[in-house]
């Protein structure tokens, strides 16, 4: 490397931030520039295609099915600039490093930079999982070619996931509606979440009763504790786990009491008079060894349950502690430990708890059979690893950081000793016998619990929740009996999944990759196919009417195993023991490809069928999907039409009650009834209910009045019970409430879709908890709107960049990520692109790339902007996907 010092080097990254990492550990003549990400892709849309391309019906795909599956790359726009930067700087260097990331997709960057600017100099591959000076010397050293082999699969990946949907999407859209869409694994994600709420539709509850008693044991070292009934005159009463799911009843009613409130009623009056004696107390040893560190998926889960962090969130706040240099890859399935990683956490244990805390041999953690990505753990990074309160990060940084260091450092400690007590109790009166249990437990030693606590924020907290005493008991000792209760209990549905348990979920059934799981869940989202019910994942009625076709028609597409065996054949592409286009030639090709397959279900499938809902709890109606939601249809008869009713949204498919179906249809048949005249206008008022719920409404629709006044019921009203009064009340909504001083412009306050808030000139406030929106003052207000401002659908803004041809551009976080917000023209922030430095310069290119794919101006913004960019053309209609 000291000879090649001397020399111009050109270090090509994906990212500014990873540029500005690795610069800091390189020579002299080394320069470092960002691709910003992928520099070609498969055509988006049919103005991507080349024009010497279009007339070809492969080129709809993006990729020539009749010639060995050759993907058509394109340049994407906005990446020509980058492309022709690369160039010059390559002009003046002797040597290209390449120095993308080292799982399939960075190999596949570099490719295709090789392809792009066509070096004349030497090439070199350098590949690291950390960004420290050790490593990225390392790695300069160490260099290697290109892998073809990885660059296969994940050209293989591409190819399958494109012909995957757009082969079928368009199918979906001509049978159900337009712009839904299918994906490789996508679909059978989404077919998890689907079948989870078919469990909770199909379940039955049942409901059971038992005793719980408060004893005393008297004397030193005594006190009370609860104790739980477990048997009856040797007979074992019911609990949760001894009902059938899908009936409601015992699963061995021989062997099983089941408690009803009489019977109960019954003991416990019995009991109050009985005697308590201890029949056994078992005591056990048992240890608990730490859980291992961090891979993708357990990662993903672990910033979901302690820190709220969506998939997505997680990952992009890993990319951007390891393009920092805080931590190793974080796209990886391998929990193995480096022994500089070993010896570094080691270290960390004995500094900051002392050696009777370390485990006494190193541990280390084996890679799964097929591992793939980074081979190593997601894990601090360097030698010595950077206490959280030295890193100067902040927010979710930090808080992933001391994440990943405290899970890393606690592979390496002492395994927790504890003591587990069980104790039974027999309570007895007149001919009856019945067996209480109580357990306890005792941390003997805390080991690496003293660190890391699974699902817990504060290691200390957890250890004393993870206790419980109970008071010094031995056989045939008398207790007292302070209370008794008989409680009843129902049987539970099956949990929705949450983004932590269908991650868990997806690697447990072998469905995509460490790199897909936050794409996954995205696409399911962003597709409407799934919505958030607090943290559960609810299938839509539209998600649930993409299933049942592809389920019907496409088996194969959303069938576990078959997901599963499509990623087993990529990693054996990528290990060089598969060819990739005799494998895509029998997925596509053939009499039993997937083209002949979507070819003849096109025939088949008749819309009105795939457009309707089969729900198993509504009988004599049916659920269909329409152009504006789900709605539920009540044949005609001979003397009746047929009856129609919307179903709101915020009704979950497995809640959907038969109840319900009839108030909304009775409520369909009557029409729209009136609560009264309004005493200004002389107008009906109407308690109406739509797709987005109920709500008032002043009049009906006419053509001279098209969208009648409306006002959402608050939470908490039910529309059967509404009086005119209320009505009236809400839609005397919105209030104004004053002028804005800075603004000079109305501050108001009103009822939305997502519940009450204030505003002014377009500028939303949500009111809180204790607000009210009928009696909030104008004070408040004021002091609402100088909050900082965060959307409904969770956008915050972050920074104010500056101002570009008169228009403010701002730093927003969403839902869904970064992204500029310039007038009305929202762009997203390229992962590469690290937001905590992001200058207005840096923002004006990606803005600028977002113009060319919309073709249109900021709604606002003075008349240069509107002069600076040429009239947009015609939009041509987008390739089908």
């Amino acid at each position: 490397m000291a000879k090649e010092a001397s020399k111009n080097c050109l270090v090509i990254v994906e990212s500014p931030t990873k540029a500005k990492t690795i610069r800091k550990f390189l020579p002299k003549g080394y320069v470092v520039e960002a691709s910003m990400g992928h520099v070609r892709d498969l055509p988006q849309s049919a103005t991507d295609i080349p024009e010497k391309y279009k007339e070809q019906e492969w080129s709809k795909i993006g990729v020539n099915v009749d010639e060995d599956f050759q993907p058509l790359y394109v340049i994407p726009k906005g990446k020509f600039k980058v492309i022709q930067d690369l160039k010059k700087k390559m002009a003046d260097a002797d040597i290209l490093y390449l120095a993308t990331d080292e799982d399939r997709e960075g190999e596949s960057i570099s490719w295709h930079l090789l392809e792009l600017l066509k070096p004349k100099i030497p090439v070199k591959r350098m590949v690291f999982h950390e960004i420290t000076k050790n490593a990225i010397l390392k790695a300069l050293e160490d260099t290697r070619e290109v892998d073809m082999k990885l660059v296969h699969a994940q050209e293989a990946r591409r190819i399958l996931d494109r012909l995957v949907g757009y082969t079928v999407s368009p199918l979906i859209w001509k049978k159900i509606a337009y712009g839904l869409s299918a994906g490789r694994v996508q679909s059978a994600g989404l077919r998890l979440v689907v079948n989870r709420e078919r469990e909770r539709i199909k379940f039955k509850s049942a409901t059971y009763w038992d005793l719980e008693a408060e004893l005393e044991k008297a004397g030193k070292n005594g006190g009370a504790f609860t104790a739980k009934s477990l048997s009856l005159n040797g007979k074992r009463i019911a609990t949760t786990k001894d009902f059938d799911e899908t009936t409601g009843k015992l699963l061995n009613e021989k062997d099983i009491l089941l408690l009803d409130e009489a019977h109960s009623q019954k003991l416990l009056a019995a009991l109050k008079s009985g005697q308590y004696t201890v029949n056994s107390v078992e005591e056990k040893q048992f240890t608990q060894k730490p859980s291992i560190p961090f891979i993708t998926s357990s990662l993903q889960q672990e910033a979901n349950r302690k820190l709220g962090m969506s998939a997505r969130d997680a990952m992009r706040t890993a990319q951007s502690l390891y393009e920092q240099g805080f931590i190793t890859y974080m796209r990886t399935d391998s929990p193995s430990l480096s022994q500089e990683a070993i010896s570094g956490a080691r270290n960390a244990v004995e500094g900051l708890f002392g050696k009777e805390f370390l485990s006494p041999e190193p541990r280390q953690f084996s890679s799964k059979k097929g591992a793939q990505e980074a081979h190593e753990a997601i894990r601090p990074a360097g030698a010595e690893f950077q206490h959280p309160r030295e890193t100067g990060l902040t927010g979710r940084e930090l808080s992933l950081y001391e994440l990943i260091w405290m899970r890393t450092v606690a592979s390496q400690m002492a395994e927790a000793q504890k003591l587990s007590i069980s104790v039974r109790i027999s309570a007895k009166s007149g001919s009856d016998t019945v067996v209480f249990g109580t357990s306890g437990s005792r941390i003997l030693f805390p080991g690496f619990l003293r660190a890391y606590v699974e699902g817990s924020d504060d290691p200390e907290a957890a250890l004393e929740d993870r206790e419980v005493i109970l008071p010094e008991m031995k056989e045939g000792d008398s207790l007292k009996l302070n209370n008794m209760n008989a409680l009843t209990h129902t049987t539970k549905p099956p949990a929705r999944f949450t983004e932590a348990s269908l991650v868990q979920q997806l690697e447990k059934e072998g469905i995509g990759r460490p790199s897909t799981y936050a794409s996954i869940i995205d696409t399911i989202l962003d597709r409407g196919y799934a919505r958030k019910l607090g943290n559960a994942l609810v299938p839509t009625y539209t998600g649930i009417g993409v299933m049942q076709l592809l389920e019907t028609n496409f088996m194969n597409l959303v069938d576990y195993k078959f997901t599963s065996g499509m990623e087993v054949a990529l990693d054996e592409i990528a290990e060089g023991k598969l060819d990739s286009v005799p494998y895509l030639k029998k997925f596509y090709s053939g009499k039993e490809g997937l083209a002949a397959q979507v070819k003849e279900q096109d025939k088949k499938i008749d819309p009105k069928v795939s457009r309707t809902i089969q729900l198993d709890q509504i009988k004599d109606a049916e659920v269909k999907i329409g152009r504006y939601g789900a709605y539920v249809v009540k044949p005609g008869t001979e003397t009746k039409d047929e009856v129609h009713a919307t179903i709101p949204d915020d009704i979950a498919p497995g809640d959907l009650t038969s109840t319900q179906i009839e108030d909304l249809l009775i409520a369909s048949e009557r029409g729209p009834q009136s609560l009264g005249k309004h005493p200004k206008t002389g107008e009906d008022v109407f308690c109406l209910t739509g797709r987005y719920g109920p709500y008032v409404q002043l009049g009906l629709a006419s053509d001279d009045n098209p969208k009648p006044r409306r006002a959402s019921l608050l939470k908490g009203m039910d529309p059967k019970t509404i009086t005119f009064e209320e009505a009236v009340k809400l839609l005397s909504l919105p209030r104004e409430l004053g002028i804005h001083p800075e603004k000079q412009k109305p501050v108001v306050a009103s009822m939305g879709r997502f519940g009450p808030y204030v505003m002014c000139d377009g500028d939303f406030r949500s009111l809180k908890k204790d607000d009210n929106v009928f009696t909030v003052t104008f004070e408040r207000a004021m002091e609402l709107m100088r909050e900082e401002k965060r959307s409904r659908r969770g956008a915050q803004a972050l920074k104010d960049l500056g101002k570009y041809e008169e228009q403010a551009v701002e730093l927003m976080d969403g839902k869904y990520g970064m992204y500029l917000k310039w007038g009305k023209v929202n762009a997203t922030l390229p992962k590469e692109i690290n937001h905590e430095t992001l200058t207005l310069e840096q923002a004006i290119p990606v803005l600028k790339a977002r113009l060319e794919q919309v073709g249109d101006q900021p709604a606002k913004g003075g008349k240069k902007a509107a002069a600076a960019e040429k009239k947009a053309p015609a939009k041509k209609k987008p390739a089908k996907k």
